[in-house]
């Protein structure tokens, strides 16, 4: 039973990731952390594998090309930000870290309901700062807790764009932050045998979905999609609230969800 509960859940966070272009480690982490499927730091860390498998599948599948003017501030920006995250996680204290977390929360819950009752695309593209900004912030969200999808998220719906070529530079984003994410855990030995065996059992599940999706692409109208990415977002948002109360909490010391995923997984 458990074997297919987390078949279930792997092919379900790659449907959503392969239609919005995030959300797998959201929906993975939290879902297994929730149910106690596994080891949040594991499960962190097998989102982290498999989110590069999901990645490389999914620009296989639908024939990847690179807008490079677009790509590159992008990955730049986040990999500084990735960086600079480590470091904060490091420097900040603990109460810091979780009215920070409610406050990130607060931020990406109305930057959903603002994308959610938008009622079309900007006029004009946004220009180069907000990009670069949108990647730093992800970066550091990344560094941080774990969670670098929503500022760019939030930033390329917005934009007068084709959103095959949005969930294109979000793949490419995630795929370059988890392989330094991954690098990052290796180097501090966190990749246990267990974390390989689930990634391996999950693999074809992942390759599976990826090319089911690309060969019979749902049709569901776009503005469902915009609400799934706005219900997503929001779920990201009260799950940093949620994760920055507890922790916030008098009582004994319990590592919550999120800071073991940050801490766990990328080792800040």
């Amino acid at each position: 039973m458990q074997l297919v509960f987390f078949v279930a859940l792997v092919a379900l966070a790659s449907f959503c990731q392969n239609l919005t272009g995030f959300a797998f480690g959201l929906i993975f982490v939290g879902v297994a952390g929730a149910t106690h499927l596994m080891d949040i730091a594991d499960a962190a860390n097998v989102a982290c594998l498999l989110s590069i498998v999901n990645g490389v599948s999914y620009m296989r599948a639908y024939r990847f090309e690179a807008d490079w003017s677009l790509l590159k501030p992008m990955l730049i920006s986040s990999v500084l930000g990735v960086i600079a995250g480590v470091f904060l996680l490091h420097w900040l204290s603990g109460n810091a870290l979780s009215g920070l977390r409610m406050l990130l929360g607060v931020v990406i819950v109305l930057c959903a309901l603002l994308l959610l009752t938008q009622k079309k695309a900007l006029a004009q593209p946004s220009g180069p700062g907000a990009l670069w900004f949108a990647g730093v912030s992800s970066g550091l969200l990344g560094g941080l807790f774990a969670t670098p999808g929503p500022p760019m998220v939030y930033h390329l719906y917005r934009q007068p764009m084709d959103r095959m070529l949005v969930r294109h530079c979000l793949f490419a984003m995630f795929v370059t932050c988890s392989v330094l994410r991954a690098v990052m855990v290796a180097a501090e030995g966190q990749l246990n045998w267990a974390v390989f065996g689930w990634t391996a059992l999950a693999f074809p599940v992942v390759t599976g979905v990826t090319w089911w999706s690309a060969r019979h692409p749902p049709a569901l109208p776009r503005k469902l999609v915009e609400w799934l990415v706005c219900g997503l977002l929001v779920l990201s948002g009260l799950s940093l609230l949620w994760s920055g109360f507890r922790a916030g909490q008098p009582g004994p010391v319990v590592p919550d969800d999120t800071m073991a995923l940050a801490s766990s997984a990328i080792r800040t």
